[in-house]
């Protein structure tokens, strides 16, 4: 049997003007990707609004995966966020769960604390302090362990692990389990959902991560991809990418639109992050119990 679906006259113009809402953000991404793949001598006459590429063309993509800066520098972005999301990952949820077990002495100061510390951030100053203190400038521990946790993704988990009926953890208890096989085999089954978003909340916080790194990273070899990118896209540096000029022959050289090849850093600096939504989305809809008990 079919089922007929009748939109109403509000229905048809929110759903028309989510489509706008949604094509404002494609159509720059399409844009950006369709410049990044076209000739030089094409992507210098292409609009806003161009989303195919004219004339595909790898050499803003060879520009790129041939600069030794960018590709350290990439190398740094993926050491910092999958050990620093490692980090996070586990102290996060280890932190939830030692929050939501009853009875834990002195819980509610440890809760005010918490908040108290999310709502009133001290600032760069003294966090700069610590970090020279702990002589992690220059070091890429600097930026990994200074975001180990966030309060809000914490409380966020812990409204997960509390929805978890007491049921299970009573059961777990009478099974022998300790608190590591409860957290690891009982509580995260049933809190995928939760982990996988915070999981991604932390990995668009690690990747994207250019401000600390910009000050705590003193060295080039050191530096984040964003740090790279924020200099050749938003400032115009554009000396480092000239200085490897011995790589191609001069009428390539020459050919090199500098919009098309900022584009092209832009999507090399944006796929992994898009490779990960579809591996995290896939646990939204299932529910935090997926059928855990039965009454």
């Amino acid at each position: 049997m079919r089922t007929k679906f009748k939109f109403s006259l509000s229905q048809t113009v929110l759903t028309l003007l989510l489509l706008i809402v949604t094509l404002t953000m494609v159509v720059p991404v399409l844009n950006i990707i369709a410049k990044s793949f076209s000739a030089p001598e094409e992507s210098v006459r292409m609009g806003g609004l161009a989303i195919f590429p004219r004339k595909f063309d790898l050499i803003n993509y060879r520009v790129v995966f041939s600069h030794p800066a960018l590709m350290r520098a990439l190398a740094n972005s993926v050491f910092i966020t999958v050990v620093g999301l490692a980090i996070n990952i586990l102290l996060t949820c280890s932190a939830a769960y030692v929050l939501t077990r009853p009875g834990l002495t002195l819980k509610k100061p440890l809760m005010v604390f918490l908040i108290f510390m999310m709502l009133f951030d001290p600032g760069m100053v003294p966090e700069y302090l610590v970090i020279k203190d702990l002589g992690l400038m220059g070091n890429q521990w600097s930026v990994i362990l200074v975001m180990a946790v966030n309060v809000y993704y914490l409380i966020i988990l812990m409204r997960y692990y509390q929805a978890v009926p007491s049921e299970i953890y009573e059961a777990a208890e009478i099974d022998g389990a300790g608190h590591l096989t409860t957290l690891f085999r009982v509580v995260f089954p049933l809190a995928k959902s939760g982990i996988a978003t915070i999981t991604m909340f932390y990995a668009v916080i690690r990747w994207n991560e250019y401000f600390r790194a910009g000050i705590y990273l003193t060295k080039t070899k050191d530096t984040t991809l964003q740090v790279i990118l924020r200099q050749f896209v938003i400032l115009g540096d554009t000396a480092s990418i000239v200085g490897q000029q011995n790589l191609f022959n001069y009428n390539e050289f020459a050919r090199i639109d500098y919009n098309a090849l900022r584009c092209a850093t832009i999507v090399v600096s944006i796929i992994p992050i898009l490779l990960l939504y579809p591996l995290v989305l896939r646990y939204y809809a299932k529910d935090v119990m997926a059928g855990g008990v039965k009454e």
